[in-house]
């Protein structure tokens, strides 16, 4: 079954989400990131203001969001604007969800046979 351009299985495949942790992992992509979570749209020039990081290092990194499905840009008048694919976002949380579920059975487990008399 497709979704999105994805299939459930592999929309929920550890390799598929490592792509995502591997760009969050850098500082620069997380903070785009982040200000696109919490403002909305924004412009290359938007995201740039403030910071030390230039538009180019900024186009740069969005491109490489991009290119995992996370971060798509879009017109608005004359400018483009960059925007954060949540449903990338909600795939990853869905992963991390059943991992951490996962563990917590096993933490049961172990915890059964630990206080086991």
């Amino acid at each position: 079954m497709k979704t999105g351009g994805r299939s459930r299985r592999a929309a929920r495949s550890p390799l598929a989400a490592a792509s995502v942790f591997t760009a969050l992992g850098d500082p620069t992509r997380l903070y785009l990131v982040t200000r696109l979570c919490q403002e909305g749209p924004l412009s290359i020039s938007s995201l740039a203001a403030g910071t030390t990081v230039t538009r180019q290092a900024v186009t740069k990194h969005l491109n490489a969001l991009a290119a995992i499905g996370l971060a798509r840009s879009g017109r608005h008048g004359r400018e483009q604007r960059w925007r954060i694919e949540a449903e990338r976002l909600d795939e990853v949380r869905r992963l991390l969800n059943e991992i951490s579920s996962q563990w917590d059975q096993a933490i049961g487990r172990l915890k059964g046979l630990v206080e086991e008399p």
